[in-house]
């Protein structure tokens, strides 16, 4: 979570609210835990999708990384920025690569996130691995 520098707003910070603290622990952990069910109701209920915790990391990135597939399909679904980058540059279809989740992967591409994206980039990822497939996976993505 990030502090607001808008000049507008007034009163206290919500990021200094141990509630709201206590609710997007919460929201992180439905992420990397994979409990979609969850994820989607807070989402539905207004928790923005692409909040992110003190590293950048945002609630795709989380389940991308831990391999939960209905969770970043469910967070895809409600316009996740499938490409934003963390604090460290990596991205969550280059953290998906490396951590070989197949399914995370396509579904990823599939909703349009790029594999040119972060450092090191999927491609790169992919390069490392040896995972030939991704590498497939990633030319026809870009031919569509």
């Amino acid at each position: 979570m990030g502090v607001s520098n808008d000049p507008q707003r007034s009163g206290p910070d919500p990021t200094d609210d141990p509630d709201v603290i206590e609710l997007a622990t919460r929201v992180f952990n439905f992420a990397r835990t994979g409990d979609s069910g969850s994820l989607r109701a807070y989402l539905d209920a207004g928790v923005p999708v692409d909040l992110t915790n003190d590293k950048g990391d945002t609630l795709v990135m989380l389940a991308a990384y831990h391999g939960h597939h209905e969770a970043v399909q469910a967070l895809c679904e409600r316009g996740a920025d499938v490409d934003r980058l963390n604090d460290r540059g990596q991205s969550p279809l280059a953290g998906a690569v490396f951590k070989g989740e197949d399914q995370v992967v396509r579904t990823l591409v599939r909703h349009g996130a790029d594999a040119a994206a972060g450092t090191p980039s999927a491609v790169e990822a992919a390069r490392m691995f040896d995972k030939q497939e991704f590498l497939e996976l990633f030319a026809e993505g870009a031919q569509d």
